[in-house]
């Protein structure tokens, strides 16, 4: 099969790479052009990325064929075609103007080659969905070849709808500021704080672990990407430190996939969620804070329990580096980051504060000699093109989701969806959450976050808003959901990474998975039943809910490992740490005081325990 040379391709990629991060820059600094015109080119560099690095069958060819050159073009076509006959797509009625020839012909191209390249990308899921949901329109839902096409082609409610248009304007932007920091040599910096803070702790690489995906998922928002970059060096540490491999690999993931949720920059779904809810981007950010930092609390403190379990120690101070040092050095490559978050604070848009993020990298960079000399003109151009590169995922995985979004108000299929989900859960919300739940990771082991987040928000959010949830608390939960899938059995994305580095079990990872982020499936039901979480109502309320929500994370910990503060925890003190937390879960009164009650007969049996096995090895006194 004739074929580019590899040199030619991948001078090719780079370049369209470049040029594709280069125009979001421009964009970003003199504004964006007509919708048509900024998601068309978004989506067209996309396709063009997508044929040209990765593979229609098998492994990827080492040179680019000329089928993948034509389905480039004729998808590159089908996404421009709206922008080069803007004037016809702004002035035609949608849904009373039949589409005309050039209409069907291109947009049928699109539809065709944008489900192609994302089963590239991401796999069978989204593309069978849409398809499914394209023939629903057709058949069950009695719509026309015309409307379809104006629904999800000709109109701003389809392909080229909100999703595609967060991901040209804030997504694009913020992966491209993640490339700028992890070239500048931040990820050794957050290793290195980390093993500072924590390293000499008991179980210290596993805390490594979680602080530094933590910090690196802020930047990265991707939970197989955190893995394979953080995970290479911190899993073989825990190994060697005597965690066994199995739960080394769980430690990653579930570390790595709570990054998606964590402010100041999150995941791409949390752009979505901005869009959706009509707020700022620094508002989904508060939101998501307090549960954030509930879910780390948990994982770390699970990581310490365990340790103090099995008797393992931290490693020696003398190996480690100092963080006075780490900071001396290294420390001024922290100051994008605060910068992002002080652009924000201070009433910017989310997009502005990502250009102002990505303009500060190099200049931080030539504070100090060890990192002054990181950004040359040609890494920088690679850095452009691997900021495109890694947003082609995302940016093929919203249009594709467009077509599901746009088809489901389309055909109303939203709403009956609603009935369905208010009639099986009988009008009680603790059953329509479990159904949600359930739909969530269901459809999250299928489906990236994004696109996971979006079908959700149409077909299940409205059903948890008529029974009383606040909107707010519906999209994050949803979006908690999409994100935890990703360490879910049997398709769990970032355990099967994890323990491609472990080595491991892979039962033993997931189900250790499943325990170190049990939690996590627990506090968007907390959230829920108490939106105080989310920093929304009287600030004493927000207070004494963050003290109780905290207290009953870590006593799940405890319960599910088997040890608590004070030594080996008992099968009954687990049952009342476990229902001690639970009880903290619905705030007020009356149920955290039945929890903190629990939790407080479980510490005291634990020290009557421990009180009687002192008594035990006491030798008796010689009279």
């Amino acid at each position: 099969m004739m074929a580019l040379p590899t040199t030619v391709s991948n001078r090719l990629i780079v370049l369209i790479g470049a040029v594709m991060s280069a125009f979001h820059l421009y964009v970003a600094l003199v504004g964006p052009p007509q919708a048509y015109v900024m998601r068309g080119v978004h989506l067209a560099f996309a396709l063009a990325l997508a044929f040209l690095l990765l593979p229609g069958i098998g492994k990827r060819a080492p040179r680019v064929s000329v089928i993948d050159l034509i389905l480039m073009l004729l998808a590159v076509a089908g996404a421009l075609y709206p922008s080069f006959n803007l004037e016809y797509m702004v002035t035609r009625m949608p849904y009373v103007d039949d589409p005309n020839m050039y209409d069907y012909l291109f947009g049928g191209l699109l539809i065709v080659l944008l489900l192609e390249a994302t089963r590239r990308a991401t796999g069978w899921a989204l593309p069978i969905i849409s398809v499914l949901f394209l023939a629903y329109a057709f058949t069950i839902g009695n719509q026309s070849i015309g409307a379809i096409m104006d629904q999800t082609y000709l109109t701003t409610e389809g392909i080229f709808g909100i999703p595609l248009y967060v991901s040209a304007t804030y997504v694009m932007l913020f992966i491209l500021f993640g490339a700028f920091v992890e070239r500048s040599g931040a990820g050794q910096l957050f290793m290195d704080f980390a093993l500072a803070l924590a390293g000499h702790t008991a179980g210290g690489p596993a805390k490594v672990a979680v602080l530094t995906s933590a910090l690196f998922g802020t930047v990265s928002g991707s939970a197989v990407a955190n893995v394979m970059t953080t995970g290479t060096f911190t899993i073989p540490l825990m190994k060697r430190t005597g965690y066994n491999a199995g739960f080394a690999g769980a430690v990653e993931a579930v570390a790595s996939t709570g990054g998606q949720i964590m402010p100041p920059i999150m995941g791409a779904a949390a752009f979505v969620m901005a869009e959706f809810l009509g707020v700022s981007y620094l508002t989904v950010a508060a939101f998501a804070i307090l549960p954030a930092i509930l879910y780390f609390l948990a994982v770390f403190m699970a990581v310490h329990f365990e340790a103090r379990r099995v008797g393992l120690v931290g490693l020696p101070k003398a190996d480690l580096p100092r963080l006075k040092a780490v900071l001396l050095e290294r420390g001024h490559l922290f100051f994008p980051l605060f910068l992002i978050v002080a652009v924000l604070l201070a009433g910017y848009s989310a997009a502005f504060a990502a250009l102002c993020g990505i303009a500060s990298v190099i200049p931080t960079t030539w504070l100090r000699a060890s990192t002054r000399k990181v950004f040359t003109p040609y890494v920088i151009i690679e850095t452009l093109a691997d900021g495109a590169r890694n947003t082609v995922i995302v940016a093929l995985a919203c249009a594709c989701a467009g077509i599901v979004v746009g088809i489901i108000t389309l055909t109303g299929a939203g709403l009956d969806f609603t009935s369905l989900v208010l009639v099986m859960s009988g009008d009680t919300l603790l059953i329509a959450l479990v159904m949600t739940m359930l739909a969530g990771i269901l459809l999250g082991m299928g489906l990236p976050t994004t696109p996971a987040y979006i079908v959700q928000v149409a077909l299940l959010v409205p059903a948890l808003v008529k029974l009383g949830v606040q909107v707010e608390a519906a999209h994050l939960f949803v979006l908690y959901f999409a994100v935890l899938s990703a360490i879910t059995p049997p398709v769990a994305m970032a355990v099967y990474a994890a323990n491609g580095i472990s080595r491991g079990s892979l039962m033993d990872t997931s189900w250790a998975a499943v325990k170190l982020g049990l939690t996590g499936y627990v506090i968007p039901f907390m959230f829920v039943f108490g939106p105080s979480l989310m920093l929304m109502g009287e600030p004493l309320t927000i207070v004494q809910t963050a003290i109780t929500a905290a207290i009953g994370v870590i006593c799940l910990a405890g319960s599910l490992h088997g040890y608590f503060f004070f030594g080996p925890a008992r099968f009954i003190e687990r049952v009342l740490l476990m229902a001690g937390a639970f009880s903290l879960i619905k705030p007020g009164l009356l149920t955290d005081a039945i929890g903190l009650g629990l939790i407080l007969l479980a510490i005291v049996l634990q020290l009557l325990t421990r009180r009687r096995g002192a008594r035990a090895i006491t030798p008796p006194e010689v009279s």
